[in-house]
C-alpha cells in the first residue's frame, strides 16, 4: 500500500495496478504545508485532504488519524468526517496530543484507560461496518515492546479491527507481536525510519499481511522536481528538462482529460436537444 500525498499521487498509484493505498500524516504535512509531522494540522484539513485522494480513485484509501484529534468526543467527529470523506478505514494512536511522527523523537502516550475509552468511541460512531479502524501503540519507544504488546492486547479486546506497536520493525519482534496480539498485522516500511532491511518475502513468511510504504511518494516527487528544477536553473532552457517529464499524453489520460471531454460534449448534446424539443412545441 504506497502512501498518496494527493490526488494525483493516488491516481498514478492506481493506474500502476496497486489494490489499495494508504495516505499518512506525514505525506500530508510535507504536502500541505512544507514541514516536518509534528502534529499541527487538524481533523478538518485532514479531512478536506482525504476527501480529494479518495475521490481520486476507485481503491479503497487507508488513512492517518493521529490520536483521534482530542477526547472521546472528537474521536466520534473524525471518524464521522473521515467516512464522509470516504476513506476505508483508519489508524490512530495513543501519543499525548499534539501527536508526531513515530519515528521522531520526544513521544509520550497517554493511560491505557483513556487510549481504551477512544477505541470505543470510534467504534460506536462508525457507521458502515466495513470501515477499518487500526488502534497503534507507540509505547515501544517509551516503555519497551513488553509494554507496547500488553497495550495491543487490550486494544483487541476492546473491538479494535487491529493492534499495531509503531516502531516494531524487525521480523522477530514482529513474529512474536502476531502470536501474542492476534488480529492482521500491517508491517510500515517508511523513509521516516531509515534504512532498514525487510524484505516483502520476510515479512510475509513471517505473517504479515499488507505493507504501507507511506512515504514513498512523498520523497520520489521531491527528489524528481529538484532535479529537474536544478537543471531549469543550470542550464537556462527547458530543452534538458523534456526527458524528466512525464509526456503530455501521459498526462491527459492519467487525469482523464479525453473522458471529461466525452461527458461535456454528451451534457451538451442533451442540452440541445432538449431546447429544441422544447421550441418545435
Amino acid at each position: 500500500m504506497p502512501g498518496a500525498y494527493d490526488a494525483l499521487s493516488a491516481r498514478i498509484m492506481e493506474a500502476e495496478g496497486f489494490e489499495a493505498i494508504c495516505a499518512g500524516g506525514y505525506a500530508a504535512i510535507g504536502s500541505m504545508l512544507a514541514q516536518p509531522d509534528t502534529g499541527q494540522s487538524n481533523a478538518r484539513d485532514y479531512a478536506d485532504h482525504y476527501a480529494r485522494i479518495s475521490a481520486a480513485v476507485e481503491a479503497p484509501v487507508y488513512v492517518d488519524a493521529d490520536t483521534g484529534f482530542g477526547g472521546v468526543n472528537n474521536v466520534r467527529q473524525m471518524v464521522r468526517a473521515f467516512e464522509n470523506a470516504g476513506v476505508a478505514g483508519i489508524f490512530f494512536s495513543d501519543q499525548v496530543f499534539p501527536n508526531r511522527c513515530g519515528y521522531l523523537p520526544g513521544k509520550q502516550v497517554v493511560p491505557v484507560e483513556q487510549m481504551l475509552a477512544k477505541i470505543k468511541a470510534a467504534l460506536d460512531a462508525r457507521r458502515d461496518p466495513d470501515f477499518f479502524i487500526a488502534a497503534r501503540t507507540d509505547a515501544a519507544g517509551v516503555d519497551g515492546l513488553n509494554a507496547a504488546i500488553a497495550r495491543c492486547q487490550l486494544f483487541m479486546d476492546a473491538g479494535a479491527d487491529m493492534a499495531k506497536p509503531q516502531g516494531v520493525d524487525s521480523i522477530e519482534d514482529i513474529k512474536r507481536v502476531i502470536r501474542e496480539v492476534g488480529g492482521p498485522h500491517m508491517a510500515t516500511l517508511s523513509q521516516a525510519a531509515g534504512a532498514k532491511q525487510r524484505s516483502l518475502e520476510d515479512l510475509q513468511a513471517a505473517g504479515v499481511v499488507a505493507a504501507t510504504f507511506p512515504s514513498i511518494a512523498l520523497f520520489a516527487a521531491a527528489n524528481a522536481v529538484r532535479n529537474v528544477l536544478r537543471i531549469l536553473k543550470r542550464e537556462n532552457s527547458l530543452t534538458p528538462t523534456q526527458p524528466h517529464l512525464l509526456p503530455l499524453e501521459d498526462y491527459y489520460q492519467l487525469v482523464g482529460l479525453k473522458e471529461q471531454l466525452a461527458r461535456e460534449e454528451s451534457y451538451d448534446t442533451s442540452a440541445a436537444a432538449l431546447a429544441r424539443k422544447r421550441a418545435a412545441e
